[in-house]
């Protein structure tokens, strides 16, 4: 796994200093009418200076030579539920067309050996996994799109619903695979990103950006591994460019990952786990567009790492007093 690279003398990096507190209310559990009618808090990390603006004004803070780098990956629907409505299903890898890695509630009804029906398909339990998760093989193709659900996270406190399928997936979704949507690209338009330069990477999003750090000192916390691309046209823009512009956290963690393994972007693909938190070295990214992001939470760190702790912490304060809305469906913040 990768760990920043800080004096080991210094005091460890605790989850409790990554803590903030959100009213409920801010939580953006329904998208805007228009997707880039955002607000946009601008953050410079030079001065200090914070700036409240709107999504649509990203354009006038972006140089000649700036090339944004946005993720493709699309999001799957990965929950299904039994036909008995008793059972739930998260799937978190593909093994095999039928074969599939699952998250599972109630535990107790998918033991070795038991089966559940979805849609037609029955499933039988194969494995438990040392984490949980269980090994199901189908008997058939279960129909994904007539039978799954996308997997919003808990925090809107609401299923899916139709207009989930457009709108929690950007504009320039290609590559399916993700469980969860790579948010800052939701406020996107096709207009205004064809007025921008721009080139794409792939990865996918899986349930690990749910998971909570558990641990008390930051540097315990084992991250989960996702799979990523960075096609050879990609790697040749960057070369080209002057700064890149990150949209997104997952879009940073890939191209600092191909840039911590080959000192440079190049074209490649794999699996990482890279774990970004103050004292990481960036190699790659010099400019950030992300969403807000949970209290104590790795994607909070990241942004931590990125502009500092106290002037981040400092604009989710003042986010919150001039109530932005918060989370997947909510503004954004760019980092300059």
């Amino acid at each position: 796994m990768s760990r920043p690279t800080a004096d080991s003398s210094a005091d460890p990096v605790l989850t409790s200093d990554f803590d903030y507190h959100l009213p409920p209310e801010l939580i953006a559990s329904e998208p805007l009418p228009e997707r880039s009618a955002s607000r946009m808090l601008v953050i410079h990390r030079s001065s200090g200076l914070l700036e409240h603006r709107l999504f649509s004004d990203l354009p006038s803070f972006l140089r000649p030579d700036d090339l944004l780098v946005l993720n493709n990956t699309r999001v799957v629907p990965a929950r299904f539920f039994s036909e008995d409505g008793g059972r739930e299903l998260l799937r978190v890898d593909t093994l095999q067309p039928m074969l599939w890695r699952c998250m599972v509630r109630p535990g107790k009804k998918f033991r070795v050996g038991h089966q559940v029906r979805v849609g037609g398909a029955t499933g039988t339990v194969r494995e438990i996994l040392d984490n949980g998760d269980r090994l199901i093989a189908w008997d058939q193709p279960v129909d994904e799109e007539r039978h799954g659900h996308l997997a919003l996270p808990h925090y809107m406190g609401r299923d899916d619903q139709p207009s989930d399928r457009e709108r929690y997936q950007t504009v320039f979704a290609r590559a399916a695979g993700a469980i969860a949507a790579p948010t800052a690209g939701l406020h996107f338009t096709p207009e205004l990103l064809a007025r921008l330069p721009h080139a794409f990477v792939t990865l996918h999003v899986g349930v690990g950006t749910f998971q909570p750090v558990k641990v008390d000192k930051v540097e315990e916390h084992q991250m989960h591994s996702e799979r990523y691309e960075v096609p050879s046209e990609t790697a040749s823009r960057i070369a080209a460019a002057g700064r890149i512009v990150a949209v997104g956290t997952t879009s940073m963690r890939t191209l600092e990952t191909v840039a911590r393994d080959h000192g440079r972007i190049v074209a490649a693909s794999g699996s990482t786990d890279i774990f970004i938190y103050p004292g990481f070295q960036f190699r790659a990214v010099g400019a950030l567009l992300t969403n807000f992001h949970l209290p104590k939470s790795t994607l909070l760190m990241l942004v931590s790492a990125f502009a500092g702790k106290e002037l981040i912490l400092k604009a989710y304060a003042e986010a919150i007093e001039h109530k932005y809305r918060f989370y997947s469906y909510g503004d954004c913040m760019l980092i300059l």
